[in-house]
């Protein structure tokens, strides 16, 4: 197998605060070479329309590790369904993380990835959370790289649809003993992408309610793990009622804007000093550093248009713009739905309404420099062959 180079701007930047490896673990670095294929004798039937995350390609990729032996070699298999001791620590404990991209089919018909770098290590750093045993990332890559290869018939020839890629790290610990795990099990699986939400060309409702946090300081959530997301389901269905369609998280007696759903958030403003800015909270260790946050911040920079900040933003900061009509445009963004514009919030009985994006917007302009990014119609070093 072809040995690839997978390298990114902000992985380069980010290489040097890796976080080492668990001194009592005994790692062996996964190989991509050792890689085993075992091709599916039956190839599924590809629907039309899905829903997301519910149709899955015809392959998966396992690989084991154990504190005795490290990490055995990597393995394609059929997709199926995995067997776990009932003890498995995963399940009882929540010591499990997983990470999302995807794959595009560009105009030419050839499939790139979006900055998987990033991907591999942010999931290197929850992995080191999690008590789970380092990887070496690139190794990793280079086997999803391969598995979708072999799947490449799955991803879509369109503009508005992709192939989406979730790593899985697992603990297969046998035991009801809260602690480090000895067994593993890292897995990718792949799965068809379209809208995220039903109806992604208006502009989606929040509900915003401080008496639910989605994080706090010294907790996971600047972490991809499976609990930030699980725990989240109450408010989510208390929000439907509210006649909206995700939750806007709030932290501290202020009222902070952390995120929005499953997503980073943006304000698009003038802020209290006159200046044209677009604004979104730091990563102070309750915000997932998303790839296409950094992403927008990187090209809005180069714009050099408006000033362009990670900083704090509160509600009443934010009631405010809107009352002095100061508030441009607010939007979301998230590997699975990109950019995401937002209408509206209701908070503490309110209702405000926040302006809809134009074809001059940020959210148009940042959404069509990324896609055209993303399915080859504008080089760049962001995307990586498979």
């Amino acid at each position: 197998m072809n040995r690839r180079s997978y390298c990114d701007d902000e992985h380069l930047k980010n290489e040097s605060q890796q976080i080492p490896a668990l001194k009592e673990v005994h790692l062996l670095s996964t190989q991509a070479v050792d890689l085993a294929v075992q091709l599916s004798p039956a190839l599924k039937t590809k629907p039309h329309v899905v829903d997301f995350g519910t149709v899955f390609t015809d392959h998966m990729l396992t690989v084991e590790w154990s504190v005795t032996e490290g990490w055995q070699a990597p393995f394609i298999r059929p997709f199926t369904n995995l067997s776990l001791h009932p003890a498995c620590s995963s399940l009882h404990y929540g010591i499990q993380l997983f990470e999302g991209f995807k794959v595009y089919r560009g105009d030419d018909s050839r499939l790139r990835l979006f900055r998987p770098m990033l991907n591999m290590s942010r999931m290197a750093d929850s992995a080191k959370r999690a008590c789970l045993p380092a990887f070496d990332q690139t190794e990793l890559l280079e086997c999803i790289r391969r598995l979708v290869e072999i799947d490449q018939d799955w991803v879509p020839q369109s503009d508005s649809a992709s192939l989406y890629i979730r790593p899985t790290f697992i603990s297969t610990e046998p035991s009801l003993g809260v602690k480090r795990p000895g067994r593993a099990l890292l897995y990718v699986i792949l799965c068809q992408a379209g809208s995220y939400f039903n109806s992604e060309a208006d502009a989606i409702s929040l509900w915003a309610d401080p008496k639910y946090t989605r994080a706090w300081k010294g907790g996971t959530g600047d972490c991809k793990m499976g609990g930030n997301y699980g725990c989240s389901l109450f408010a989510q269905y208390e929000a439907d009622d509210y006649g909206c369609q995700q939750v806007l998280w709030l932290y501290g007696q202020d009222h902070q804007i952390t995120e929005a759903g499953t997503m980073n958030i943006f304000l698009h403003w003038i802020n209290q000093d006159g200046e044209e800015e677009l604004a979104t909270p730091p990563l102070d260790g309750i915000i997932l550093p998303g790839i296409t946050r950094r992403s927008i911040l990187e090209l809005t920079r180069k714009w050099g248009e408006f000033k362009v900040t990670e900083r704090y933003l509160t509600m009443s900061q934010l009631c405010c713009a809107i009352k002095q009509q100061r508030v441009k445009e607010m939007f979301g963004s998230g590997t699975a739905c990109m950019i995401c514009p937002i209408g509206h919030i209701v908070y503490l009985g309110e209702n405000l309404h926040i302006p809809c994006r134009d074809k001059q917007s940020v959210t148009s302009r940042l959404t069509k420099e990324l896609t055209d990014i993303q399915y080859g119609r504008t080089p760049s070093d962001w995307t990586f062959m498979v």
